[in-house]
């Protein structure tokens, strides 16, 4: 993958749709606790559907991954520790 900016947001301060484009501005959590901003993400209008329904879709999988997950301790009985870093999840396709 060619080198591209990569964002940490962790809400949404705000969104807007202006002239056909969405534009959500992203925030990361300050270290006192309020929010600050970090980027803005641009979609196209008409593209906003494809994408929201792609975010959907990974939601979806994350939920099954870890209701699999918990059937699996619940069957074998074993409780994961407290202070285990959770894991992560890859997605293709």
């Amino acid at each position: 993958m060619p080198d591209q900016p990569v964002l940490f947001a962790d809400g949404i301060l705000e969104a807007s749709v202006n002239y056909g484009v969405t534009r959500i501005g992203l925030a990361q959590t300050g270290a006192d606790g309020k929010p600050v901003a970090c980027g803005q993400l641009m979609i196209p209008v008409v593209q906003l559907p494809a994408f929201a329904n792609g975010l959907l879709t990974l939601l979806k999988q994350i939920d099954a991954k870890v209701k699999q997950a918990q059937q699996s301790n619940a069957a074998t009985d074993v409780k994961p520790e407290p202070e285990a870093v959770p894991g992560s999840f890859r997605f293709s396709g």
